[in-house]
């Protein structure tokens, strides 16, 4: 198994000593797309509901209670899908990552990730999987700049310290087409 990583991801923060130190664990999250994602949430939540106050009376317009209702609902609609985009995090554990995207959450173990892709086009990093299929983990996002990179590395360093190590010591099952090394 080989963990690749993509031109963007330096070389210096992998490896093992990096997977066993305290914040290796850290939860993965997203810095600036949470904080604009709570921002659009609560910002939608005032700017609806204040509206939704201050809409001329049923005498005046043709505004019910109902109507000030709904366009207050559809404030609290965006607000939620905001909150679950600042939600998106990558929970690592030594039995492996659990990825919880803006739609679909999913559990891994750390054998069934052979490689970490974060570079080219893609606003995120990618997890090659032994089925053949790839995962997106949204929570590690090249819009935070510097601090993508590095936490692209650490979990490079995670897949390769608990994934590859398990396979060499023999804790793993053994994958078709492995040469053993």
């Amino acid at each position: 198994m080989s963990t690749r990583s993509g031109p963007d991801i330096p070389n210096g923060a992998s490896g093992p000593d990096a997977a066993t130190s305290p914040d290796a664990f850290a939860t993965f999250r997203s810095r600036r797309g949470r904080a604009v994602a709570l921002g659009v949430a609560w910002a939608s939540l005032v700017v609806f509901g204040g509206l939704a106050v201050l809409m001329p009376a049923e005498t005046l317009g043709h505004w019910s209670i109902i109507d000030r209702l709904m366009f207050f609902a559809l404030g609290v609609v965006i607000a939620v899908v905001a909150w679950r985009y600042a939600t998106i995090s990558a929970v690592p554990t030594r039995e492996g990552l659990v990825v919880r995207n803006l739609v679909v959450t999913r559990s891994l173990t750390w054998p069934e990730v052979v490689g970490v892709q974060f570079g080219g086009g893609e606003p995120w990093v990618t997890l090659d999987l032994d089925d053949g299929d790839t995962l997106a983990v949204m929570a590690i996002q090249k819009a935070d700049g510097e601090v993508s990179g590095r936490e692209a590395s650490r979990l490079a360093a995670l897949v390769q310290a608990f994934g590859e190590a398990r396979h060499r010591d023999g804790d793993g099952p053994e994958r078709a087409g492995g040469d053993g090394s």
